[in-house]
């Protein structure tokens, strides 16, 4: 279980650092004055769902990020795959 307290972040009763870069990596960008707004936490290699748009429902592995992620969608029994560009807010894990 994640605990999250003003100051402290762990799991259970275990706090956890968090590394120093990333908060100033975070810092960083929010100071950018560039547009920044939060998107799922995604790992590539991980199972996804696209939540809506013509692709709504379909699942794949995400398996690059750029600008926009990248989703595998295959057919086992065929060991074939394509690949299709779509925008992080249309995801989430499965």
């Amino acid at each position: 279980m994640l605990l999250v307290r003003p100051g402290l972040l762990g799991f259970g009763r275990e706090p956890a650092p968090i590394p120093e870069a990333e908060i100033e990596a975070i810092k960083t960008v929010l100071r950018s004055g560039l547009p920044a707004e939060p998107c799922p936490y995604l790992r590539e290699g991980q199972r996804v769902r696209i939540k809506h748009g013509s692709l709504h429902d379909v699942e794949g592995i995400l398996v690059k990020k750029k600008s926009q992620f990248r989703v595998v969608v295959s057919v086992t029994m065929l060991q074939r795959s394509i690949s299709v560009e779509i925008d992080g807010d249309r995801l989430v894990a499965v």
